[in-house]
């Protein structure tokens, strides 16, 4: 079984999440300003995308790209795009 991922980024002044559960296939969680705005019960290899609003007036939407690896176990990569701009999301320790 693996550990948890967590992943941030702070975008025009608010604070982007994604928590990834233990394991190839455990939950995700996408937050912003630290409230849950999109939930996956599990992730699949491959591709999943969540998508997110930043609460601008008005609302300015964003999706996050959650890619967890096929056959090599390694750990999943997230990509934060916003306005047709992709942004690597770095893995942060959480203790």
């Amino acid at each position: 079984m693996g550990h948890s991922h967590h992943f941030h980024l702070d975008q025009g002044g608010h604070s982007i999440t994604v928590n990834v559960g233990p394991g190839r296939d455990g939950e995700v969680e996408l937050l912003v300003d630290g409230k849950v705005v999109a939930y996956r019960k599990h992730h699949a290899p491959g591709m999943n995308v969540l998508t997110g609003e930043l609460p601008d007036e008005p609302v300015h939407p964003f999706r996050v790209l959650l890619r967890q690896p096929h056959l090599v176990p390694s750990m999943p990569r997230c990509t934060l795009e916003l306005d047709g701009v992709k942004q690597p999301m770095p893995e942060r320790l959480v203790i």
